[in-house]
């Protein structure tokens, strides 16, 4: 595999076992680690959240850090922190320690997901990154596929402490070495292409960025975005339940969703030519308070219930990488990291408060109708932000 595509299929592993092992096994650890420690789960989910708010708030570091070459460091050291505290995790007693865990687990997080790999294939393939990265969240797209069933496995077998030693050490036995040996050779970048320099007057890109309409429609379009697919995604199966869909529909319908991610993702990379991630986020954008109102509006459908879970699958795959790709194509290429990472702030804020928001608008209104309708005006809200971004007017003088 020339050209360094062996480093992407490393990268895109090391991104599979850092989703499924950091964050995607964490709801698996709520109802044993309730039933042992006695926590509520409020409680417990109180520091996925806090994590989250630190992942975001150590986004733009993160990213500033590997526009200036440090991508081997960053994303080596956030693996060795990654597998400490998972270790940690395996013989918290307290709550106090749980949560200090998880606020430091955010600063892994924030050090070894897609943000950062992100950013590092872009400045190391500055000319075929958006490939590079379609073909990256492909195998990653795969983390909760892979590591869902295989943690609960682990649980059931031989318990929640052993099982978070096994993930710390799937941590260190793949994601660090693929981060200390295949970020460690600069022989793979491709040369830089010749690009007209950006009318900055010498002005440091992310600060021209924060005066830059594109960056705040993008930010608004993401953050809305994430908002829907949280909640969601922790009240998809109460919601079903609320409505009396039978067990094996509901279970069907949602197993739908991860092969529909991965096809929405390979219809992006086929037309990768000739989709740009303007218009592939438009159409992605547009999709999501369609699935939402066909959810909304046919609650008593088997057809639109497995519609809603494609459309709302594809359309997050194909939003997953217009996130790595909008800013150099929308924006500029220079301080990507940095750029990149401050979007990650009020993303993570989302992902983290929208399930609670959505808990609080089912109990004051008692049923999911109200989260819904709430669902939709934040797809709209989203879809306003990204099309502003991405309207050519918005990207003048860029």
């Amino acid at each position: 595999m020339r050209g360094g595509w062996t480093l992407v299929g490393a990268l895109a592993l090391g991104q599979l076992v850092s989703w499924g092992s950091i964050y995607y096994s964490f709801s698996l650890f709520v109802v044993p680690m309730e039933r042992e420690l006695g926590w509520s789960r409020t409680e417990l989910n109180g520091a996925l959240s806090a994590g989250l708010l630190v992942a975001g708030l150590a986004g733009y570091s993160v990213g500033a850090w590997i526009d200036r070459g440090g991508g081997r460091i960053v994303m080596s050291l956030g693996s060795v922190l990654a597998a400490a505290l998972l270790a940690g995790w395996s013989r918290v007693a307290s709550l106090e320690t749980f949560y200090l865990l998880w606020l430091a687990i955010g600063l892994s997080l924030a050090a070894t997901l897609y943000e950062p790999v992100f950013a590092v294939i872009t400045r190391l393939y500055p000319r075929s990154y958006g490939t590079r990265i379609t073909v990256l969240t492909l195998v990653g797209g795969l983390a909760s596929t892979v590591f869902i069933p295989l943690t609960q496995v682990l649980i059931e077998a031989i318990g929640w402490r052993p099982t978070l030693l096994v993930l710390a050490l799937c941590n260190l036995a793949i994601c660090l070495p693929i981060h200390v040996l295949g970020l460690g050779d600069p022989a793979i970048r491709e040369e830089i292409p010749s690009r007209p320099a950006a009318s900055s007057g010498g002005e440091a890109p992310f600060r021209r960025a924060l005066r830059h309409p594109v960056f705040w429609g993008l930010a608004l379009g993401f953050t809305f975005y994430t908002a829907i697919l949280s909640a969601l995604t922790f009240h998809l199966i109460p919601l079903l339940t609320e409505r009396g869909v039978p067990t094996p529909t509901m279970l069907a319908a949602i197993a739908v969703f991860g092969p529909s991610q991965v096809a929405g993702r390979i219809v992006l990379l086929a037309l990768r030519r000739h989709a740009t991630a303007a218009f592939a986020g438009r159409c992605a954008f547009v999709a999501y308070p369609t699935a939402v109102a066909i959810l909304l509006f046919l609650p008593s459908s088997t057809v639109a219930l497995f519609a809603f879970s494609i459309l709302f699958g594809a359309a997050n795959g194909v939003l997953t990488i217009v996130r790595g790709i909008a800013v150099p194509e929308l924006m500029w290429r220079e301080g990507y990291g940095a750029i990149n990472g401050a979007l990650t702030l009020p993303v993570n804020i989302a992902r983290g408060l929208a399930p609670y928001g959505a808990a609080v608008i089912w109990s004051a209104a008692g049923n999911y109708d109200a989260v819904l309708w709430s669902a939709i005006g934040c797809g709209i809200v989203a879809t306003a932000g990204f099309w502003y971004a991405s309207w050519p007017g918005a990207a003048k003088n860029r």
